[in-house]
């Protein structure tokens, strides 16, 4: 498959347990999100079943279930994934690895600080005008890099709004916050009726003018964007849609139809991309991705330096190669499609854009700047000159 190229979803999402002799007929089910879920690998057992493992990938799934992160995979997703390539792009964001068990410097357990900045149960402040409602622990599909795999399935699942009650009274109080993010875990892997309530009472507040819903479901789970879901979300725009594409790969036919379908109700896409070693941090891949995105309505938002959750270093770059791939991509990348290469400061310090400075030299006395551009060229910029002061009468 050439680089750029969309692949099509596999044809079949079946777990693998079904496949032997004449499996009953599930195509309907298979596209139920519902049916999705209940079906997803959660177990070492039935990982086996599905996959041929490595050892580190046994001896990871073995370990999640009695510590960590868990394991849990949709069909859906792992129907994406490369049976017999252990370096498969799905396969290494999905399937648990010994190396979580190791600690490299840098590691930290909340690397977003989110418990120092939590100003009331389930509600994170770390930037002025905005805040995360943290409104469940459960996703479709928990990715081996989560910056919350501290807390993410060990929980109940959806909080319910007599627990948000303090979080809800606490932005009721401070009319500056004007942004809401709801995430988790995955807002949309709740049922509809509970994810409306927690929108509804967020869109109550009348000093919140925007919600985000920060979601991978569109990645892991695309047949639970339904015309009933955004249909039931659509009476409290403006609601924008963070999701979270690592790889071409995830860019199916299905994952396109459920952007699309949200685009189409009103809901603006953006993107999140993480920065994973041997995943895609290479420019032919981002570069597919990117460009893969925006011809699904998606716009590009943030490459996210991977965050240094403890247990992810074996998935983590340098800073500098973030910064090497966006200066590659700069100006060979349309600008809708070039998303800011962004470091999440560990301690929940706020985000931090890099990029290779352009700048080769300033003469200021002069009023001239040497500028580099994408093909290596020097270019002069010519500053206006300074209006002469008006003499005072």
């Amino acid at each position: 498959m050439k680089a750029g190229s969309l692949l099509p979803m596999a044809a079949s999402v079946v777990p693998r347990e079904d496949a032997p002799g004449r499996a009953p007929d599930r195509t309907h089910e298979a596209h139920d999100w519902q049916w999705q879920l209940r079906h997803a690998v959660s177990s070492a057992d039935e990982l086996a079943r599905a996959l041929p493992l490595t050892p580190g990938e046994l001896a990871g799934a073995r370990r999640a279930e009695h510590q960590g992160l868990p394991l849990r995979i949709t069909p859906y997703y792992l129907s994406l994934v490369d049976r017999d390539d252990p370096n498969c792009p799905v396969r290494r964001q999905c399937v648990p690895d010994a190396r979580e068990d190791d600690t490299v410097p840098g590691d930290l357990v909340d690397p977003l600080g989110e418990e120092a900045h939590e100003v009331a149960p389930h509600l994170v402040q770390r930037y002025p005008d905005r805040v995360l409602l943290l409104a469940t622990d459960r996703c479709a599909v928990y990715c081996r890099f989560c910056t919350r795999s501290r807390m993410v399935g060990n929980g109940d699942g959806a909080v319910s709004l007599d627990a948000l009650a303090p979080a809800l009274a606490w932005l009721r109080s401070n009319p500056e916050v004007r942004d809401v993010i709801v995430s988790g875990g995955d807002p949309l892997a709740m049922a509809t009726d509970r994810l409306v309530r927690v929108v509804a009472a967020v869109r109550a507040v009348e000093t919140v003018e925007t919600i985000r819903l920060a979601t991978r479901v569109p990645v892991t789970l695309p047949m639970r964007i339904t015309p009933e879901l955004v249909q039931a979300l659509r009476p409290y725009h403006p609601i924008w849609v963070m999701t979270h594409f690592n790889h071409p790969k995830e860019i199916t036919n299905e994952a396109r139809a459920a952007c699309e379908r949200l685009a189409d109700a009103g809901f603006p896409v953006m993107n999140q991309t993480v920065l994973l070693a041997g995943i895609n941090d290479d420019e032919a891949v981002l570069a597919a991705l990117f460009r893969g995105l925006v011809r699904s309505r998606v716009r590009p938002y943030y490459l996210l330096q991977a965050d240094p959750v403890r247990g992810t270093g074996h998935l983590r770059t340098p800073l500098e190669r973030g910064v090497e791939l966006m200066a590659r991509l700069q100006g060979r990348v349309s600008g809708i499609a070039l998303p800011k290469f962004i470091c999440d400061t560990p301690g929940g310090r706020g985000k931090v854009p890099l990029q290779a400075d352009p700048v080769v030299a300033r003469r200021p006395l002069e009023g001239t700047t040497t500028l580099r551009t994408f093909r290596g060229e020097f270019v002069e910029y010519v500053d206006p000159p300074r209006a002469p002061s008006c003499p005072r009468s």
